[in-house]
């Protein structure tokens, strides 16, 4: 099985040893995104804006492989406060349609940079 980087430079750049995502087949494994502008470098501030600058950062790494929210099947959401979980299910819901992704919510005790939200997903392109 052949397996290739994609990049986008429309979200933030990878900042270490690992890939914004690799494509393995038809299947795209994203690695965890967190709330950086990718202009800037710099966290967004307020939890609800973290949580839609992730969901944009995650958007652009899945157009850059070819595939859009409606492929993703799998998506894992890391929380600081699970209490947050209600406004992250309300702005999931601008970015997706049923049928809706397979999803965990995990509360974690702390995220890098000092990120309230962080999510990695998976994508099969038909």
């Amino acid at each position: 099985m052949s397996k290739s980087v994609i990049t986008s430079d429309k979200a933030p750049a990878a900042i270490g040893t690992y890939s914004q995502a690799i494509k393995a087949g038809n299947t795209v494994y994203m690695s965890g995104q967190i709330p950086l502008d990718p202009k800037t470098m710099e966290l967004v501030e307020g939890f609800e804006a973290q949580t839609v600058q992730v969901f944009e950062n995650l958007k652009a790494v899945a157009e850059a492989a070819g595939g859009s929210f409606k492929e993703i099947v799998k998506l894992n959401i890391f929380l600081t406060d699970l209490s947050h979980f209600a406004k992250v299910n309300e702005v999931m819901g601008r970015y997706f349609e049923q049928p809706y992704p397979a999803r965990a919510a995990i509360g974690v005790a702390a995220l890098p940079r000092g990120s309230q939200v962080e999510m990695d997903a998976i994508l099969v392109l038909e």
